[in-house]
């Protein structure tokens, strides 16, 4: 059983990517790990020149990730929630497996789940449930493609700001958005995946309920 994990965020080695590998690694599968952001893939133009062939007629590396994925058991997307909606590098990938539908529904009967990593989490009063709604973008394109959508991971993730250096002054500040007016980049800090218990545990356990689908479909 092949299990591919693919990873929207740009930032290297971040917690989205970590988050995926732990996955896959609870699986006991045989995974592959593809990050976007070492690829070129343009959004679907959505001219149909796929229908007859199931092969997009855009010219760049999403045909060839596009066929790993076709070949796959198990699909594994993370991505984050930049305006409170999925990445539009992960949105792009999900809209170039467009191809894999026509006349035969190549996705459709796949395992699949989501890694997203967000600022807003939770429910938040004055804001959007941002994570929740990446979560939805994945979880509903699987649905469309008749997938069978296992489940997700919710991770805590970084507001740009605490990197950029003016996080003290800026009038749009993310952190004290988020924290309130007296949040600041040294008391936010940094949140890593590996200090998330209950995202840690939830990766484990999704991993192990693919493993578990994946057997009852050998037998």
């Amino acid at each position: 059983m092949k299990i591919i994990g693919v990873s929207g965020s740009p930032i290297k080695n971040s917690n989205t990517d970590r988050a995926i590998k732990l996955l896959m690694e609870a699986t006991g599968g045989d995974a592959e790990f593809i990050k976007l952001s070492d690829y070129t893939v343009a959004p679907c133009k959505g001219c149909l020149g796929c229908v007859a062939t199931n092969r997009c007629v855009i010219k760049d590396d999403g045909i060839a990730i596009a066929e790993k994925i076709k070949q796959a058991d198990v699909l594994i997307v993370g991505g984050f929630t930049p305006y409170s909606t999925l990445d539009a590098r992960t949105k792009a990938f999900l809209e170039r497996l467009y191809p894999l539908r026509h006349n035969h529904g190549y996705l459709a009967g796949k395992l699949g789940a989501a890694v997203v990593a967000s600022c807003v989490v939770n429910e938040h009063e004055l804001l959007p449930p941002a994570c929740q709604m990446g979560i939805n973008a994945i979880q509903f394109f699987m649905m469309e493609e008749g997938m069978d959508f296992v489940g997700a991971v919710k991770i805590e993730g970084n507001v740009p700001c605490i990197k950029c250096g003016n996080s003290a002054t800026c009038k749009m500040d993310g952190i004290k958005m988020l924290y309130g007016a007296d949040a600041t980049v040294d008391s936010y800090g940094i949140q890593r995946f590996e200090e998330q218990q209950i995202a840690l545990d939830a990766a484990k356990d999704l991993g192990r309920k693919i493993a578990n689908k994946l057997e009852s479909l050998v037998k």
